[in-house]
């Protein structure tokens, strides 16, 4: 079953799909990337790791960690009193979880250089917290060098990183070569675009491939068979602008 949605299928955002959606969509480009590459480049795909808790599970104002311990009261009198046994109270404490994090180097076959470095960003890269601070060290790095970097957001939710435009759009693909420093290409385009083709920088006087990310989603969301996971009765996470909701409320209809 294809989706009802032309460019991005913003059920495939819901946290609960995406690492899958994630994950898949990764090796899709790795495999269409090495089709369209000479042998002088190989295609890896990496992994960044760290420990994150599950903010959204910490219950406001129960502390991490809790002692429950009792104390009796001075006694007002010369009688004595029998204090009531302290009984335990139920309390939540967040668990650090692994994060693994995929990501995408183009590498040179001859010298092993890192020449470009393909990221798809996830929900903990843009919100608060260590994910989001582990993506910006890497981020960083990679801009500071020679090395090109591809980010690509296909997530509404969260905080957009910097980047200086009038139009950020619904989604976002980030091309900076590390020749050009600090200037960029922005792709943005709206939930109802498809996802524009874009070229993937290699080294100095190459041809540069053109990556059609389009295709791979929709195979991605066909042979995941997603359309069996998602209630399209319900609305997506995070929820459509009024504008986006009725548009999106005609082609579920058809």
């Amino acid at each position: 079953m294809r989706s009802p949605f032309p460019g991005m299928k913003p059920y495939l955002e819901n946290p609960e799909l995406w690492s899958a959606v994630h994950n898949r969509l990764i090796v899709a480009i790795a495999d269409d990337l090495v089709d369209h590459l000479s042998e002088k480049y190989r295609v890896e795909i990496e992994k960044r790791t760290y420990f994150s808790s599950d903010e959204e599970s910490v219950l406001v104002g129960i502390p991490n960690v809790a002692v429950v311990t009792g104390k009796t009261a001075e006694p007002t009198s010369s009688i004595a009193t029998v204090s009531l046994p302290v009984q335990p109270q139920k309390v939540t404490i967040p668990i650090s979880e692994e994060v693994n994090e995929r990501y995408l180097e183009i590498r040179e076959v001859a010298t092993g250089t890192v020449v470009t470095v393909i990221e798809l960003l996830s929900p903990k890269n843009k919100r608060s917290g260590e994910g989001r601070m582990a993506y910006e060290r890497k981020r960083n790095q990679v801009l500071a060098s020679a090395t090109h970097l591809v980010e690509i957001d296909l997530l509404r939710g969260g905080k957009p990183f910097p980047i200086t435009s009038q139009n950020l759009g619904d989604y976002r693909i980030l091309i900076c070569r590390g020749d050009r420093q600090p200037n960029g290409e922005l792709y943005a385009f709206s939930l109802r675009q498809l996802i524009p083709p874009f070229p993937i920088p290699l080294m100095t006087g190459e041809a540069e491939p053109i990556l059609n990310l389009q295709p791979l989603l929709d195979r991605v969301y066909e042979k995941g068979r997603y359309y069996l996971a998602i209630d399209y009765t319900k609305p997506p996470q995070p929820p459509l602008s009024e504008d986006d909701r009725q548009w999106a409320e005609i082609l579920l209809r058809g």
